[in-house]
């Protein structure tokens, strides 16, 4: 085979090959978990069925737990591919991390993935004292959306209390446009064409990029919600969306402190084994969780 046949033989046609492709870890996974007292394969509930889910155990005492969701568009990536994010995090937050795989689109649209998380925190309040009692959400990408969307539906529900919300470059506007999108439309990682095809996957219809359990920002009002730390990537079309979502936080009375690193793509967490910011930002996101875990105000700054 020749040289571009062979890149045409690995390029994947289906988005079962996509699947596999992208869920696969950036550095072994051995060696990712070594700093960690444990990792368990865990089953959790969803909305129609019991979930994988990955739990880390970090070594001595254990001060809170993480839902943590994975990126990927609502259609792929999983586990796998986030391990080693969720090592570390475990790792410099102190808590423990539950990594959560729910269902993806187009298999399962709008709201489905919601529903699952949903169904994931519910039963994580229920276990919770068993890792010193406080719960905090994170997520990069479409998993930093299920975060702020679960943060959204438990102030409105009552609870549970959610000492935290981390959320690595998510995805939060839907339709409203932000000036990002066409400053870093192309060349970037994640291109402007390529969020329109997500959205295609996990939509039903139009008005659901209006659906505040879709955009956050569409929300009647953004009052009351636990604290924010939101870590966009400068070079992203979602870039403004994380920096507005916060200003609009704020705004509500609400605390989110923004941190952005030099030259960042969209995914750089993923990259973390050899791009020094996203093993910084990584460690910035578990200071704060430890911070909010110890009763501390995790929000230091509004820039």
């Amino acid at each position: 085979m020749t040289s571009r046949a062979r890149q045409r033989a690995q390029v994947p046609h289906t988005l079962e090959s996509l699947r596999q492709a992208l869920d696969r870890p950036c550095f072994p996974q051995a060696l990712s978990s070594l700093p960690l007292r444990r990792v368990l394969a865990v089953r959790v509930p969803g909305a129609t069925e019991l979930r994988p889910a990955r739990l880390y155990v970090p070594r001595g005492r254990v001060r809170g737990v993480v839902l943590f969701l994975h990126g990927g568009g609502f259609v792929h990536c999983g586990l796998n591919s986030h391990h080693g994010i969720c090592c570390r995090l475990a790792r410099a937050s102190g808590a423990a991390v539950l990594s959560y795989d729910y269902r993806l689109s187009p298999e399962h649209r709008f709201p489905g993935a919601v529903e699952d998380c949903l169904a994931a925190l519910d039963w994580l309040a229920g276990e919770a004292w068993r890792w010193g009692g406080p719960i905090a959400v994170a997520g990069d990408s479409a998993g930093g959306n299920l975060a702020a969307v679960l943060a959204l539906l438990a102030r409105d529900r009552g609870g549970p209390d959610l000492a935290l919300q981390l959320l690595y470059y998510p995805s939060l506007y839907g339709e409203r446009d932000v000036p990002s999108r066409h400053r870093y439309a192309e060349g970037y990682m994640l291109t402007t064409r390529l969020m329109e095809w997500y959205a295609q996957q996990y939509i039903r219809t139009p008005d659901d990029l209006r659906h505040p359990l879709m955009a956050p920002i569409h929300a009647d009002s953004l009052a009351g919600l636990p604290p924010a730390v939101i870590v966009p990537a400068q070079c992203d079309p979602l870039h403004d969306e994380a920096t507005g979502y916060a200003a609009a936080l704020r705004e509500a009375g609400g605390q989110a402190e923004v941190r952005c690193y030099p030259g960042t793509i969209h995914g750089y967490l993923n990259l973390y084994s050899f791009m020094p910011w996203g093993k910084a930002a990584i460690r910035f996101g578990g200071k704060r969780l430890r911070a909010a875990f110890a009763g501390q105000d995790p929000v230091r700054s509004a820039g």
